[in-house]
């Protein structure tokens, strides 16, 4: 069973989309436990206390299909602000999408830049879960970002997979810098599209 993989972000929102995004994490998270799916979390680059711009979920099991396809989308978050007291905005939106293979010619990433560990693959499965080192963290020097890959009984594939949810990553970073560098305005802006939620949490 391949791995769903989701790129989860909150553009170049205001910490309190940061804080949503936290908090659809936590969501997700139980959503998958619930349904018998596995779930884990990449954070984005340089999270702070109120969590990351963005992170890759990778959902596993026969619900993940299910869960991906009623998240895809915008989600809006209605809340105050916890950080900007008296602030009168309390809608703030996160966006999700599916993470397919990267183009060709996309980011390139220099091997000397990567660490590699292995460790041993967890998550449920009872009887059938894997007890052996497969799984993989890679950690990208330059930008700190730490990813893992645990779904496949293979080393090595986790290996790739773990490499093609870095190299997304990378691409989100990459993408938000031309989009800012080009238009002036923020990413979330134009992503993220308000208005039009597929799911509204209110907290």
């Amino acid at each position: 069973m391949n791995a769903i993989d989701l790129l989860v972000t909150s553009g170049n929102g205001p910490v309190e989309c940061r804080i949503a995004l936290t908090k659809l994490l936590g969501i997700l998270e139980r959503e998958a436990i619930e349904l018998g799916c596995s779930f884990e979390a990449n954070l984005g680059p340089m999270p702070d206390r109120h969590g990351a711009k963005s992170a890759i979920i990778s959902l596993d099991g026969l619900e993940a299909e299910r869960i991906a396809s009623g998240y895809c989308g915008s989600i809006r978050f209605t809340f105050k602000s916890p950080v900007r007291l008296g602030h009168k905005r309390q809608n703030w939106y996160v966006g999700v999408q599916r993470i397919e293979p990267g183009p060709e010619g996309g980011v390139v990433i220099d091997p000397a830049d990567l660490r590699f560990e292995t460790l041993r693959a967890g998550g449920p499965g009872g009887q059938h879960q894997n007890t052996t080192d497969s799984a993989v963290r890679i950690l990208h020097r330059p930008t700190g970002l730490m990813v893992t890959a645990r779904d496949e009984r293979s080393q090595h594939r986790n290996k790739a997979l773990a490499l093609r949810r870095l190299e997304a990553m990378l691409h989100q970073i990459e993408v938000e810098k031309q989009e800012v560098a080009k238009s002036g305005r923020f990413i979330a802006n134009r992503t993220i599209e308000r208005g039009n939620e597929v799911k509204a949490f209110k907290l």
